[in-house]
């Protein structure tokens, strides 16, 4: 028998109950809407298990032998090091953690840049007493400016590389950090979208300069699309494209002599999918970069919960073994490679472990 809510619910307009043919007849396009419903939401998931099945595939199998550091990583530090914050006794104990490690590169924060690109020395009081100092603990070590900021179009009140004076700019920023001693410049700009012409016209201005002066260029790099085109797809629907083609990666590639792929925020739920996509990440980076410049895969030495990471997900151990599993793949023999740890100040006892014994501490 009908509840008198459900009756309510079944009733024309007029108060009267439907008949049982005229329920019999909107019944189909109930089952039509729910079918519907249920196409739409296969139609979504069947695909994005289909992929997240293939990466934890991917994760799979054993690393080649000797698929360890070519002492060739490197190491985000924060900008405590340069404004003050930092002391000798701080550098000496950097020097004891770095210890037969396979770092030799510190990318140093020095910036922001200013939104028009330039950047005054007030940013970087303590660089000199830095590079001094690691030069001195740390022989053979590279400290290198890391600077950045965030792009249009994106962010409309940001920093304009369409924009000649803005490029301009960047390259006196470079040259006045290189001139207080500097070993190098790492930039890291963001949002970026694939196929920025302004910024491969940018590098080529600052990578004359750099060649000029015998240091390293290097770059902080997006993620290269998991499926070819995906950038476009994705920034149709959010506005973000996030990753790059892989074509677009080559060209930046070639422009630097370091470029270090920021390997983490997947949004990978797993940390079989997140390892099985950092396998995909470090082939697809491998087969576009040329030997004579360094390619580095991010590690990540932090912790956060939110949309687009998890932190039970995205470990160091799940990135080294994805790391190695790439290159076992795709060119296991590649001298000049590497991982970079991001970040200093974030990073716990249970991340440097795991970068030592998963890649440092060749057996």
């Amino acid at each position: 028998m009908e509840s008198t809510e459900s009756r309510e619910r079944t009733a024309d307009e007029d108060g009267t109950e439907p008949t049982p043919a005229e329920r019999t007849h909107r019944r189909p396009w109930r089952r039509w809407a729910a079918r519907t419903a249920l196409a739409a939401v296969l139609l979504l998931l069947v695909p994005l298990l289909a992929a997240e099945a293939a990466l934890r595939i991917n994760y799979t199998g054993d690393p080649a032998e000797g698929t360890y550091t070519r002492d060739r990583d490197a190491l985000w530090l924060g900008h405590a090091w340069v404004d003050g914050r930092k002391k000798d006794a701080d550098v000496a104990a950097l020097a004891r953690r770095l210890d037969g490690t396979g770092i030799r590169d510190l990318y140093v924060h020095s910036g922001p840049l200013e939104h028009d690109g330039t950047l005054p020395t007030s940013a970087y009081p303590r660089a000199r007493w830095l590079i001094d100092a690691v030069h001195r603990e740390l022989p053979g070590v590279r400290v290198q400016a890391w600077l950045g900021d965030i792009l249009a179009p994106e962010h409309p009140e940001a920093l304009h590389l369409e924009r000649p004076e803005s490029r301009a700019a960047i390259l006196r920023s470079t040259r006045r950090v290189l001139d207080a001693g500097y070993d190098g410049v790492h930039f890291d700009l963001e949002p970026l979208h694939s196929g920025d012409r302004n910024y491969l016209t940018l590098l080529d201005a600052l990578h004359a300069e750099t060649e000029a002066r015998d240091v390293p260029l290097s770059v902080a790099a997006h993620q290269i699309d998991p499926l070819p085109g995906f950038h476009s797809v994705w920034g149709a629907l959010t506005g973000h494209p996030k990753w790059w083609s892989q074509e677009f990666f080559g060209q930046v590639a070639r422009r630097v002599d370091q470029i270090a792929v920021m390997s983490y925020d997947t949004m990978q739920p797993l940390e079989g999918t997140y390892g099985g996509y950092v396998a995909q990440q470090t082939a697809l980076a491998l087969e576009v970069t040329p030997p004579s410049t360094d390619l580095l895969m991010g590690l990540p030495f932090f912790k956060e919960n939110r949309f687009g990471h998890w932190a039970h997900a995205e470990t160091v151990p799940a990135a080294v073994r994805g790391v190695r599993l790439g290159l076992s793949r795709t060119d296991a023999d590649r001298a000049a490679f590497g991982v970079a740890l991001y970040v200093d100040f974030a990073a716990t006892e249970a991340d440097w472990t795991a970068y030592r014994e998963g890649w440092a501490d060749a057996p």
